[in-house]
């Protein structure tokens, strides 16, 4: 059996398109359930899962309210609610492919060593892409993770992306559930709570592999792509990995800030490369984002 968790906070837009493409997979409707988790949404997220309730009555669909506020929070509420030996997160934000489903079904079955697995994230934009994205920022705001057409394991210091990740439950009944002082809270863009877990799993001896045939589509609003967005999101990053590696020791702290020092010396490379093929805005962001980053990471 296979759980889809969806984790949710006032995505009434979106909810009902990711729900419906979950129901128009071509996997046996009855060899999965879906788990809606509401993290205190405040609109119209509720009607919008029970119409797709009325619409799709034979698909096993289960609503749950998770009242602690928090990402980590929901996701650990579903984990709790999920009937399922394999738990598929997919974004709320987001639709998937119609062999979604079977492609994780089958890598799993095929392989009993590997305890968690990630396919392509494509971002799908509301607006157009902005002249100031570039390859390094268009992964930070919208997820995108994409390692070519076969299926692997996940390079050094990569992992997947948690809209798009199936993980046996197993994973969690060893390591623990996901750091609720890690992960979104409402509007407060922290994270990394997935990079922490994969880093358990890491130390644990556990594997994860791409699987390119397992597609989420991420939906970008213009919002996304405003500027006070982009500098609360690349501030949570760095207030997130101070969390995450504080959270370890101080010595794997002290390492982050070490390494920030050779993030900024690429940063510096990749924005005059930039800069001289007469992409300023590309430049500006990346610097900007460094900078950001380089705060959030002490604590300012």
């Amino acid at each position: 059996m296979i759980s889809v968790i969806i984790c949710t906070y006032n995505r009434e837009k979106y909810i009902y398109n990711v729900l419906r493409s979950l129901a128009e997979n071509d996997y046996p409707r009855d060899g999965y359930e879906i788990v809606l988790v509401n993290n205190n949404s405040s609109d119209a997220t509720e009607p919008a899962c029970r119409r797709f309730q009325s619409d799709y009555p034979d698909i096993r669909f289960r609503y749950c309210e998770e009242s602690k506020q928090g990402l980590s929070y929901a996701r650990n509420c579903g984990i709790r609610y999920a009937s399922g030996d394999l738990l598929v997160y997919v974004d709320d934000d987001a639709t998937v492919n119609a062999a979604y489903l079977q492609a994780y079904a089958d890598l799993f079955r095929r392989r009993s060593d590997v305890m968690a697995a990630g396919g392509p994230i494509l971002p799908r934009y509301e607006t157009s892409e902005p002249d100031w994205m570039s390859h390094y920022t268009r992964q930070l705001v919208t997820g995108r993770l994409y390692l070519g057409d076969r299926e692997r394991p996940f390079p050094k210091g990569a992992f997947p992306g948690g809209g798009n990740v199936c993980y046996r439950k197993e994973v969690f009944e060893r390591l623990g559930l996901f750091n609720v002082d890690l992960g979104r809270k409402g509007r407060t863009l922290i994270g990394a709570e997935e990079k922490d877990l994969f880093d358990r799993m890491t130390r644990s001896g556990m594997s994860f592999h791409y699987l390119p045939q397992a597609i989420l589509y991420h939906i970008i609003p213009e919002e996304k792509l405003s500027r006070d967005y982009f500098n609360r999101l690349t501030l949570g990053v760095g207030r997130s990995e101070r969390l995450r590696t504080r959270n370890v020791s101080k010595g794997k702290y002290i390492r982050r800030l070490l390494a920030e020092g050779v993030k900024w010396c690429a940063t510096l490379l990749l924005s005059l490369f930039f800069f001289i093929r007469m992409q300023p805005q590309k430049s500006l962001k990346l610097l900007i984002f460094r900078k950001n980053v380089s705060l959030g990471l002490l604590g300012r």
